[in-house]
């Protein structure tokens, strides 16, 4: 093979392409390298390749510029098998198989994968068990969102669902909390008990929660705000989020 195929996706940058040799290597197809680029992290990226059996194959630096368009590629990109997002009877085979309390993050209809893929790599660095996302209005996984997971979306399942008010009651029918973002709330994030069964939803780049959504959560929260600032990047609010739950349930496991 030579190239992306209509079953293939590419992930462009030293850092991605790295992080995809080591945590989804078995996904990875072959590795493409810019003839013009010499660095120390090249060969490394080509020598890990090599010993995983994945072709590597050299190309001109004007070739790989027509296929990152516009992608910023740092002379390497890796061919991958396209990752299909989970439905929601994935959703259900995950939650059985848990033995600690679900960690799930919600994300209602982020378009920007910049702020989907940052989102993952945060979902991945705080050990949640799914993403979930509505099916339409809805950015999925892509080349963009690889990049910058830095291969989360090869580790934290993504889970599409086409009615996420009904997948939100589910799983309060399954004893989770589900949790919603809200800059109006009333609670704080750090008065809020965060140590139980936890479904975190986050709404979308400016429009925040949509109203079914809100009015499917158990209740919401919001991050205090000390600056003139009235709102945060969905990324970065999940993330605040995201280490309070984490800092909480480390605390609990400590008494």
């Amino acid at each position: 093979m030579n190239g992306k195929g209509p079953s293939t996706t590419t992930v462009f940058g030293l850092h991605a392409v790295a992080a995809a040799l080591e945590g989804g290597a078995r996904a990875v197809v072959e590795i493409h390298i810019s003839e013009r680029s010499g660095s120390r992290r090249l060969e490394e990226i080509s020598s890990r390749a090599a010993a995983l059996g994945i072709p590597v194959l050299t190309i001109t630096g004007k070739a790989l510029d027509e296929q990152a368009t516009g992608v910023r590629h740092q002379g390497v990109m890796a061919v991958m098998r396209q990752a299909r997002p989970l439905r929601e009877t994935a959703l259900e085979n995950i939650l059985d198989g848990l033995e600690t309390p679900p960690l799930l993050l919600v994300l209602d209809g982020v378009q920007d994968p910049h702020n989907l893929g940052a989102c993952l790599r945060t979902a991945d660095a705080a050990g949640v068990h799914a993403v979930i996302v509505p099916r339409d209005r809805a950015v999925g996984i892509t080349p963009v969102v690889r990049k910058v997971a830095s291969g989360a979306a090869e580790h934290v399942p993504f889970i599409q669902v086409t009615n996420l008010a009904r997948t939100l009651r589910g799983l309060k029918a399954r004893g989770i909390w589900v949790i919603g973002s809200d800059g109006e709330a009333n609670v704080s994030l750090f008065e809020a008990d965060l140590t139980g069964p936890l479904a975190l939803v986050m709404g979308a780049e400016g429009k925040g929660l949509r109203r079914l959504t809100r009015e499917s959560c158990d209740w919401l929260m919001a991050i205090p705000m000390a600056g003139w600032v009235e709102s945060l990047n969905v990324s970065v609010a999940a993330g605040v989020s995201l280490f309070e739950i984490v800092r909480q349930r480390m605390g609990q496991r400590r008494v």
